[in-house]
């Protein structure tokens, strides 16, 4: 077989870029980008994403859509790293790890969406927990995150890197009309019945995230502890080679949570914590790692891998 044709739509991006660079060097596959006055012609874009093998969409909701759109070969396959498809029911999620099954769905697809980062780190958690019956569907979620500041992408960057930086917020929760885009995503392949509570902000660091999510023993069924909560998590990501589930033992020697610890790694990690009658499950990525770019590349290997 010929090597395989990877156009990136979009390369310019905060995500786009992590990718390229990626994948510059690679021999395993042909990368395809566009000149800088082709980038917004209609025309070139259809042409190339036709021509390709796989295409990666780093790209604006509208414009992702529209690219997708143009596709009139068949046999083009897509990995949309835009919001535009997560919740699409004929596009296959991008979470290699959320299900034994998926990784294996994800490199048949012919249309994979790649998970936001926010949701990676709570699907994370939540989807095992559900799965197993240990949280109801319909339990009163609450999500707590801060990113880095480079998931509100090139305008935030600027924003905190330019030359009014001095300027730029230390801290900004946002989303406080509680209907972030993140919501349905979340809830839908986390498997809740209801509507998360999800509560973003960014932090004056480039990138990496940590997320929290607190229980109340009291509102789960008999018998449902930490200790319980932890095993289901580290049955369902054992062998996983990118998720870990930190010991008990170590996540009570913890006195804090670094949102940059694992920054320039596709890692995820996962934690349990307890206190008197509560729970607080947490998740730390680089979310331009797992939650962006390394995920898009590890969706990428996937869909190689099944070409042959």
């Amino acid at each position: 077989m010929s090597t395989p044709l990877v156009f990136i739509d979009g390369d310019q991006g905060t995500t786009g870029l992590q990718i390229h660079q990626r994948l510059r060097g690679r021999n395993d596959l042909h990368l395809l980008t566009l000149a800088a006055d082709q980038r917004k012609d209609p025309q070139r874009r259809a042409e190339a994403i036709n021509a390709c093998d796989i295409a990666l969409l780093c790209l604006p909701d509208d414009a992702a859509r529209d690219a997708v759109a143009s596709i009139r070969n068949p046999t083009v396959r897509v990995i949309d790293a835009s919001s535009a498809h997560r919740t699409h029911p004929h596009w296959t999620y991008g979470f290699a790890q959320m299900h034994p099954q998926q990784a294996q769905r994800i490199a048949n697809a012919k249309r994979v969406s790649n998970p936001g980062c926010y949701p990676t780190g709570a699907i994370g958690l939540l989807r095992p927990l559900l799965q197993a019956g240990l949280l109801p569907k319909d339990y009163p979620i609450s999500i707590n995150a801060i990113s880095g500041y480079s998931g509100g992408g090139r305008a935030a960057v600027e924003a905190h890197e330019g030359s009014d930086a001095s300027k730029a917020a230390p801290f900004q929760i946002y989303g406080l009309g509680l209907a972030h885009k993140h919501v349905p995503e979340i809830q839908q392949h986390s498997g809740l019945s209801e509507r998360p509570l999800f509560v973003p902000a960014y932090g004056a660091f480039r990138q990496g995230i940590v997320l929290t999510i607190p229980l109340q023993l009291r509102l789960l069924a008999p018998g449902v502890d930490a200790a319980r909560i932890h095993a289901c998590l580290e049955q369902h990501y054992a062998g996983s080679g990118c998720v870990e589930v930190m010991s008990l033992r170590h996540a009570q020697e913890l006195t804090g949570l670094d949102p940059q610890a694992l920054n320039d790694t596709d890692a995820m990690r996962l934690m349990v914590f307890e206190g008197e009658g509560q729970v607080l499950l947490a998740a730390v990525f680089d979310n331009l790692g797992k939650g962006a770019a390394g995920a898009a590349v590890e969706n990428l290997d996937l869909m190689l891998a099944a070409l042959g």
